[in-house]
């Protein structure tokens, strides 16, 4: 009976072994399934390029481009985003300047420019006659002649952008785009509220200081400001589409469209 006893005791343990190694099998084959499902998401999670990640992010009018390059890049939006805070400071301070002179003070453009050459002229002249009894090297005044090839430049863009503004004028005059149209006579006609408030100078003194102080402002936060603008051209949408809806569908259309069916 002892003999028999024993060789039974023996069948249970190797018997609770196998069970425990298929266990541990299963156990084994659950968590590299898990692992492997889990590295498949991290390598999908990882695809995902910051680029096509930045490509979702909504930006304030469609821009793509980093703003110091929709600035047109170079000096002007090195001032413009303070990239040289000495230069835009005493662009800055210029500005004002002129602003305090022609505005408060009430100084004339015509007057100013008079008041500078006679005080530079009698300088350098004084100058150039007391070297002779002072003994020493009179001012060496520079020639100054404009080049050419700025001025064209300058002319040649602002050329473009004039055709560009008439070419949009003839688009929406012509009646193609209702949206657009309404969009211009608002803003012109807000521009003309603003142009009653103030006077030409104060108005291109304003954008003027708006130009630096408005881009820099949205590059430090243009995160938090595309998505203010996000949610506001979302809502103007559903505004919109239910103007369209009880007003505009109700407009008759013009000729133009007619024939474009046609």
């Amino acid at each position: 009976m002892g003999e028999g006893e024993h060789q039974e005791k023996e069948q249970q343990h190797h018997e609770e072994s196998l069970i425990e190694k298929i266990t541990e099998k299963i156990h084994g084959h659950d968590s590299s399934s898990s692992s492997s499902s889990s590295d498949s998401e991290d390598e999908k999670k990882s695809s995902e390029s910051p680029s096509s990640l930045k490509s979702k992010i909504y930006r304030l009018f469609g821009r793509e481009k980093p703003v110091h390059k929709v600035l047109g890049g170079g000096k002007p939006a090195d001032v413009f985003l303070w990239r040289n805070k000495k230069i835009s400071a005493g662009v800055l301070g210029g500005a004002t300047a002129i602003w305090v002179l022609f505005e408060l003070i009430e100084y004339h453009l015509l007057t100013l420019v008079c008041h500078l050459l006679i005080l530079a002229l009698a300088l350098l002249f004084l100058w150039s006659n007391a070297s002779t009894f002072i003994n020493k090297i009179p001012p060496r005044i520079p020639e100054i002649h404009i080049p050419e090839d700025p001025v064209l430049q300058v002319a040649n863009a602002l050329r473009i952008e004039i055709n560009r503004g008439l070419s949009t004028l003839r688009d929406i005059a012509s009646g193609r785009d209702l949206k657009k149209f309404l969009s211009v006579i608002a803003g012109l006609w807000v521009l003309s509220i603003v142009g009653n408030w103030f006077n030409f100078l104060t108005l291109f003194y304003i954008a003027f200081v708006l130009l630096h102080t408005v881009p820099v402002f949205y590059e430090k936060y243009e995160d938090k400001v595309d998505s203010f603008a996000e949610k506001a051209a979302i809502e103007f949408k559903k505004q919109y589409a239910v103007f369209d809806a009880k007003v505009l569908s109700k407009i008759p259309r013009g000729p133009l469209k007619d024939k474009k069916k046609d």
